[in-house]
């Protein structure tokens, strides 16, 4: 009789909505795969310091200590939030799989007023440089608030009164059952989404059986893998970390793939915007291409860090 295979160890950070958007993808591989997929909880930096995330790193705190812990055999693939990644991609490591996207669109949630209703002066909590960015440069007179905490932490924030409205992510809020929070969906002509945002990536170690990589791909989503690569081919070509304030959302039209992107300055006095349609085959080449636009504009004077010129 032939001994049952061992499960697969998938590792997770600990927070409710990691563990739930990791528990997700373990039961479309364990019904996929006909084999156990058990979460294994690994506590990274971003979820132990609570300092604000630029001053700790911004870009792979979240994902660095999944990734050792892949490196390291202790488990067998990762789920990150896409827009966590680094846009590098790690040496020995593979994103074996990109699952189909939830809504990217962050969303105001406040004591039943809609963004454009805020009193000026209003508190406006994120822990984002972009949103900040993106919410000054609406000429509205808010005041974003640096926070920091897990969605419930974040949402009491305005209960108490601390802060008049906060804005999080909707896939966040939609994966935690907390669809009633919101108040208003913000479009993407508001507030531009973060690259990545909505999107899961599961990683495995480069060592893994081919058969089994191959098995893991079949919860990959092309559509959503192309939009996600476009959005961070950009962000690569601006030499921009995930908390820079540039937002990006590629799209399907049809025959292709339509690319918007705007990088603001974190004051919000200005903003630039860019977009173009390419091939959905060729995602990487529409990021350069729209990166390429801004970045002739005026871009790299934005950014936190200087730009280097790069060539794809």
């Amino acid at each position: 009789m032939t001994a049952p295979l061992a499960p697969l160890r998938l590792g997770t950070r600990r927070s409710l909505l990691a563990r739930r958007q990791s528990a997700e993808v373990a039961e479309r591989l364990q019904r996929l795969l006909a084999r156990r997929v058990e979460l294994v909880d690994v506590t990274t930096q971003g979820d132990v310091d609570g300092s604000p995330l630029a001053s700790i790193g911004g870009t792979g705190v979240f994902v660095s200590a999944l990734r050792e812990a892949l490196l390291e055999g202790y488990i067998d693939l990762a789920v990150h939030s896409l827009k966590d990644l680094p846009t590098a991609q790690a040496e020995g490591l593979v994103l074996a799989a990109v699952p189909t996207r939830a809504d990217p669109r962050d969303v105001l949630c406040s004591r039943g007023r809609r963004l454009r209703d805020l009193p000026a002066g209003s508190r406006v909590g994120t822990g984002s440089p972009r949103r900040a960015a993106a919410l000054r440069a609406l000429g509205l007179g808010l005041e974003p608030v640096a926070i920091r905490g897990n969605v419930d932490t974040r949402l009491a924030m305005v209960t108490d009164g601390t802060c008049d409205a906060v804005v999080l992510a909707h896939a966040g809020l939609s994966r935690l059952g907390r669809i009633e929070a919101m108040t208003q969906v913000l479009e993407p002509s508001e507030v531009l989404p973060a690259p990545g945002q909505g999107a899961l990536a599961v990683e495995v170690g480069a060592d893994l059986a081919p058969s089994l990589r191959e098995a893991i791909a079949g919860i990959d989503d092309p559509g959503s893998r192309a939009a996600v690569m476009a959005e961070r081919s950009l962000l690569a070509a601006l030499e921009a970390g995930c908390s820079a304030p540039v937002g990006a959302l590629a799209t399907p039209v049809t025959g292709g793939l339509h690319l918007q992107a705007r990088v603001w300055a974190p004051d919000g006095t200005r903003t630039l915007a860019a977009a173009a349609t390419g091939s959905l085959e060729a995602p990487n080449e529409l990021g350069w291409t729209v990166a390429t636009a801004l970045l002739d504009d005026g871009a790299a004077d934005l950014m936190p860090v200087p730009v280097k010129e790069r060539t794809p």
